[in-house]
């Protein structure tokens, strides 16, 4: 039976004891998190994406936030403590994280980026993220995500009218 190749999200999970789902499926190419939800099943509230931005001072940040959200790039800049951020472009992805779009982990970047989380992910026990590649899906502990990707939480998303 072949070994399943290991992320560096998987990795570092794995190197932190740190219990996760592997969540895998058939996909070539980018699609996004509505999408990757509806093949794998995640409830769509419980799944996250991770998006990457830049800040005026040329400092990355790492934004965690369900998948049917937007950036509140205001909220977002506060947040972070910047007075702007802009999305990185998608050619610059893979250079600055290591992964790949739409295989974009918040975990087992080439760099640890200050990692911010939407702050609604804390009333769920568990959520998915990517694994780190195409096609793959963590399942984990959002607290356990909190300590490995070193992250804070935060209001980073565009308020949906009630």
């Amino acid at each position: 039976m072949a070994k399943e190749l290991k992320t560096n999200a998987m990795r570092i999970l794995d190197k932190q004891k740190i219990p996760y789902e592997l969540i895998t499926y058939e996909c070539d190419e980018f699609i996004d998190g509505l999408h990757s939800a509806s093949i794998t099943g995640a409830p769509v509230e419980r799944s996250f994406k991770t998006l990457v931005v830049q800040g005026k001072s040329g400092q990355y940040y790492v934004l965690v936030i369900p998948i049917a959200d937007e950036i509140d790039r205001k909220a977002a800049a506060r947040a972070v403590g910047e007075k702007s951020i802009e999305m990185i472009h998608v050619k610059d992805i893979t250079a600055v994280t290591g992964y790949v779009r739409g295989g974009c982990s918040p975990i087992g970047m080439k760099k640890q980026y200050p990692t911010y989380i939407q702050e609604t992910a804390k009333q769920f026990d568990r959520i998915y993220v990517s694994g780190g590649r195409i096609g793959t899906t963590l399942h984990l502990e959002t607290e356990a995500l909190c300590r490995v990707s070193r992250g804070h939480y935060a209001d980073l998303v565009v308020k949906q009218d009630q």
